[in-house]
């Protein structure tokens, strides 16, 4: 133990100052103990007793050794050793003494169910650095389970996240210590999240406050939609309220341990519609929410919770979305080399490299600039070593933008002329934000950006769009509501050989056991957020390029419109059972993973497919929701016939809706200017599945750009009454703010 620092302290011995000992959530959990504000009693296990765990259990050397040889970009490297020194640590033996007084204070507490919680600190350095990387365990009952919780906190600083984004902050491992704060658990009535300030505006006379029936869980998933009232903070009157109907909710039921004893229980028509509050618990929260703004001197977004009549705060924290960035480009003064359309936003510069066809991509190197007719899936290991991307050939919802958006870098689709008139070697600078590409490495002019776009909180929930595994751990970390189009297709690529192929060696499983890896990677990063994977939807082209796929699959005309989606699932049962094994095997871990059928012609599809789905064990329930793409002039058509069946939402594949209602192939850079999701006829056909989803109670959402580029789209998606979107990494900031705009305009109407 650190000379004249102990073990173990209980909130009210501690506060702000204290952040070093006891991390940054405890020294609020301190803070506000100590000025009165209603707390549920807790104690910390110190990093005191963290750092003298690792000295006593001699473990430093051997965990510093196990670091040595780590790359931080080998995702796999970096997912064997966190586990390995998680491993370490969680086997290792606590001090005796230790864990009999840890022991001790919770019986003092007086038993029960508890939270133990994560609270990273370092030094000089706000636990704000930290947030999320560590974990929680909620629920958590008994004396040695209390113990086995800290320790499982302690490995958990060892997290892949967390020791990336060490490496990446250049942080020592060491250096970065670990508190436990354990907390009585609030099994709460109603719950929820308060703003001392309105966040969409930044207006700070005002408060607002979010609350539902049941667990808070609710709001963090983003599974419910909250109740929302405005109070004037000058004399507490209530300016609005928004009452949101809630159909279940979430409480602890049983006497088991940890999350998987929350079970939501349906709400009776009366409790759904009933507003989640009093009148007056409203004013007392927003009395607090004042105390502590005044206590803290800034802004606070609260957590609450209301069990036996009284309110506590769970935690609280400062509001970040009063920061300012500087990293918007707005302009680059020199003369347009060629152009194209924007596909994803940025500024890159390098050397042009040239692939021809995708047995070159050897040839890009980290830092190159990537020039090629159109990419592929083969073309993924070289587009994640460019610095930007430029093609001759596609639109915005090409392979070449989607991938791009992904990995965060500019690119630029449909220049026509790129492969011509670039050289291999040669100096370029990449707009992906304008679509122009410039001669030479072009002096940048940068401006600050509007204010804190993605740390914005909304109504209508935002997703976000993905395929490849190693990026879901980066993405997680960000202000994102689950992920709302999971592609198998990538995930497929990799494995790289035809399902019937395998199945013919024998290597069903195989085939199965690398999938489930594959989406395990998206579960777990996001839990308990939904992740939503869309089934595969390979076409036979897309299938032929696999190892074994010229044994099995035809050449078809127009594969676009051919043997994909459903229609493969009813026919082809057995590949189709091999994903669904997949599935199951990741959701036996992660219950939030949730399922997508794609391309579904008709109604009969959907039935068959869902009838084998419920066959293999894959039926609705709390725990387990079935979506549908809409994506077919026909589910927009007989959309209240397909929801009958019975599915839980639909997402609108806004991208092949319009190229079929229009008749347009959505990479043609000649008719470009005609695919437009803002078209009449398509924005009647989302209007109808919107409305007609929210009249029979299922969720809708949209994946594509649309959300994105048309805020005056946006604004019309959320009048309509859409749950969520769900879209590229590199605009979740942006769709957050235009989704806040318009439903602030839309209060105002």
């Amino acid at each position: 133990m650190l000379e004249g620092q102990k073990a173990i302290v209980w909130f009210n011995e501690v506060g702000k100052s204290d952040v070093a000992l006891v991390g940054g959530k405890g020294a609020n959990l301190g803070e506000m103990t100590q000025a009165n504000i209603p707390v549920p009693p807790g104690f910390i296990i110190t990093a005191s007793a963290y750092y003298d765990f690792l000295k006593k259990a001699n473990l430093m050397d051997g965990i510093r050794n196990i670091l040595q040889p780590l790359n931080s970009n080998d995702s796999k490297q970096l997912q064997d050793i966190s586990a390995r020194i998680k491993q370490i640590i969680s086997e290792a033996t606590m001090p005796a003494d230790l864990a009999e007084d840890i022991k001790q204070a919770y019986k003092k507490m007086g038993d029960g169910f508890v939270a133990v919680r994560s609270s990273a600190t370092a030094e000089d350095l706000p636990e704000a650095s930290f947030a999320g990387q560590q974990r929680t365990f909620l629920n958590v009952i008994g004396a040695d389970d209390v113990v086995h919780a800290v320790q499982e906190c302690w490995a958990s600083l060892f997290e892949a996240r967390a020791i990336f984004y060490r490496i990446e902050q250049k942080f020592d491992h060491f250096k970065v210590g670990i508190a436990v704060p354990v907390q009585r658990m609030v099994q709460s009535e109603v719950s929820g999240v308060m703003f001392t300030l309105e966040p969409i505006s930044n207006d700070r006379s005002k408060i607002t406050i979010e609350a539902v029936i049941g667990l808070g869980e609710m709001i963090v998933s983003g599974d419910v939609t909250p109740d929302t009232y405005l109070v004037n903070k000058s004399d507490y009157k209530i300016v609005s309220k928004e009452i949101a109907k809630q159909e279940w909710k979430l409480i602890k039921q049983g006497k088991g341990k940890g999350e998987d004893i929350n079970v939501k229980i349906p709400l009776t028509a009366k409790e759904q519609a009933a507003q989640k509050i009093t009148d007056e618990d409203i004013v007392e929260l927003a009395k607090i929410g004042t105390r502590l703004e005044e206590h803290y001197k800034f802004p606070q977004d609260i957590e609450w919770a209301k069990e036996g009549g009284k309110i506590y705060i769970v935690q609280t924290r400062p509001v970040t979305t009063t920061k300012e960035r500087a990293d918007v480009v707005t302009e680059i003064n020199a003369p347009v080399l060629l152009s194209g359309a924007p596909a994803s936003p940025g500024i890159a510069n390098g050397p042009v490299k040239i692939v021809a066809d995708a047995s070159q991509i050897d040839k890009v190197m980290d830092g190159d600039i990537l020039v090629a007719e159109m990419t592929t899936p083969d073309f993924v290991p070289a587009m994640k070593r460019a610095a930007g991307i430029v093609t001759d050939r596609g639109g915005r919802t090409a392979h070449a933008a989607i991938v791009s958006r992904e990995l965060g870098i500019p690119c630029i689709v449909g220049t026509g002329k790129a492969m011509a008139i670039l050289k291999d070697g040669q100096i370029i600078t990449v707009d992906g934000s304008k679509g122009r590409v410039y001669n030479g490495k072009v002096a940048i002019q940068a401006a600050a950006s509007e204010v804190g776009k993605e740390d914005i909180k909304t109504r209508t929930r935002v997703y976000v769009n993905l395929a490849q595994p190693e990026l879901a751990e980066r993405v997680a970390a960000r202000n994102v509501d689950g992920v709302g189009l999971l592609r198998a297709e990538f995930i497929v690529a990799q494995i790289g050989e035809h399902p019937q192929y395998m199945m013919s060696q024998g290597r069903g499983k195989e085939f199965t056991d690398k999938l489930a890896a594959g989406i395990e990677a998206f579960a777990k990063a996001f839990h308990p957020r939904p992740v939503v994977y869309r089934t595969n939807d390979f076409k036979t082209n897309e299938y032929r390029e696999l190892t074994g796929g010229a044994q099995y699959e035809g050449e078809e005309e127009n594969p676009m419109l051919g043997y994909r989606g459903t229609s493969r699932y009813i026919t082809d049962i057995e590949v189709f059972k091999l994903e669904l094994n997949a599935i199951k095997k990741v959701r036996e871990t992660y219950k939030n993973l949730y399922v997508m059928l794609p391309f579904v012609r008709t109604v009969a599809e959907l039935k068959r497919t869902k009838e084998l789905m419920e066959a293999e064990g894959l039926k609705r329930g709390p725990d387990f929701k079935l979506w549908m793409m809409v994506e077919v002039p026909s589910n927009v058509i007989l959309i209240d016939k397909f929801l009958e069946v019975g599915i839980d939402g639909v997402s609108i594949g806004s991208n092949d809706l319009t190229q079929l209602t229009l008749g347009v192939d959505r990479d043609s850079e000649k008719l470009a200017s005609v695919f437009d999701e803002r078209n009449e006829a398509v924005t009647l056909s989302l209007e109808k599945v919107i409305k007609t989803s929210k009249s029979m109670g299922v969720t809708s959402s949209i994946c594509g750009q649309a959300p994105s580029v048309y805020p005056e789209l946006t604004e019309k998606l959320v009048k309509w009454g859409i749950t969520s979107v769900s879209v590229s990494p590199d605009m979740i900031g942006t769709t957050r703010g235009i989704i806040a705009e318009a439903e602030a305009r839309l209060e105002k109407k």
